[in-house]
């Protein structure tokens, strides 16, 4: 590809291409494109490619070679199956040469952290269950970690880019960009591009507490995968604006080829939730992290509450999604 640009990282056959070798593999096998594994968005001479599941953001569709005439291939990374424990290994090994992994304290991200053995950035207010928690986990682990402290000013400051940098204004969705807002300004101040996370873990291996009494765990798990696409515009967009991107190894081909292949009521068990994760994480970072229940990301950091807590002050005190659309409209526009 003529004037080649990347965005990510690629791997073909397990193994991590520098730019030499893809621009080899370009000339010289070009089809190979098809079998490209990793986290990218790859352009040049007319052609773009984005890796299978969508993680890093580009202008065609995910898992894609597009070309001028339209959609030319689908790109479907191969290699063995493995188990999930070694898969796991495998997809946070590829990623661990650069970058910084976002710790939050809970099974997902102290694995990840764990394994990745970088350097550590936990985000929060002061005081907040996640800084708590991840300091907990980091000295257990004997992992070093920059501990960032939120302010409610801070957070009214960016309030009005982060509601319009992503696609769905609500507090949900706020509330998590928010916290990612702050995760991806610190990399990226400090020089980092790739950030490390646990995310998709919930979505893959039945981590949120509605899958406790859900009868219809499979088709909850399928739709919830099926909107992690969306979550990764609304992440990545917001971690462009410093410079940055998240890495997901939990949506790495072999770790959902493997997890796939557990059945759902294996993942959910009684009132425990993402069970082979736990299991395999058990072995690494010993049973009292593996099996420790954390708060969602913007309950965790403080952020949904200091959410609330701006929206009340500014005069709507019943309705914090009032509040989003008010400075949507204001800033925005919309």
């Amino acid at each position: 590809m003529k004037g080649l640009e990347l965005t990510g990282w690629i791997e073909l056959d397990g193994a991590r291409l520098t730019r030499p070798d893809i621009e080899a593999i370009l000339c010289e096998r070009p089809g190979d494109i098809l079998r490209f594994g990793g986290e990218f968005f790859l352009s040049g001479n007319g052609c773009r490619a984005r890796d299978h599941f969508g993680v890093i953001q580009g202008n065609c569709p995910k898992g894609t070679l597009s070309c001028e005439n339209g959609i030319t291939g689908e790109i479907v990374p191969e290699g063995p199956d493995l188990p999930l424990e070694e898969a796991i290994i495998t997809a946070v090994g590829l990623r661990s040469d650069e970058g910084v992994t976002a710790l939050s304290g809970g099974v997902d991200s102290t694995l990840v952290a764990h394994l990745a053995g970088r350097e550590c950035l936990a985000v929060g207010l002061a005081g907040s269950h996640d800084l708590r928690q991840a300091k907990h986990a980091a000295d257990m682990l004997n992992l070093s970690c920059i501990y960032v402290e939120i302010t409610s000013k801070e957070i009214a400051d960016v309030l009005p880019l982060v509601i319009g940098t992503i696609p769905r204004k609500d507090p949900v969705n706020t509330g998590i960009a928010l916290t990612q807002y702050f995760i991806t300004r610190w990399a990226g101040e400090h020089g980092y591009h790739r950030i490390l996370t646990g995310q998709a873990a919930d979505e893959i291996f039945g981590g949120y507490s509605r899958y406790l009494d859900t009868k219809t765990l499979e088709e909850d798990l399928s739709r919830d995968f099926a909107g992690l696409e969306q979550q990764a515009v609304r992440d990545q967009s917001i971690a462009a604006l410093h410079g940055t991107y998240l890495s997901m190894p939990y949506l790495d081909m072999r770790v959902v080829r493997a997890a796939r292949k557990i059945p759902a009521a294996e993942k959910v068990q009684g009132t425990r939730r993402k069970v082979p994760l736990r299991m395999v994480a058990e072995r690494h970072i010993g049973p009292s992290l593996a099996w420790y229940e954390k708060k969602a990301m913007q309950y965790g950091s403080g952020v949904a509450k200091e959410l609330s807590s701006l929206a009340r002050k500014n005069g709507y005190k019943t309705s914090v999604q009032d509040y989003i659309d008010h400075i949507s409209r204001v800033e925005h526009g919309h």
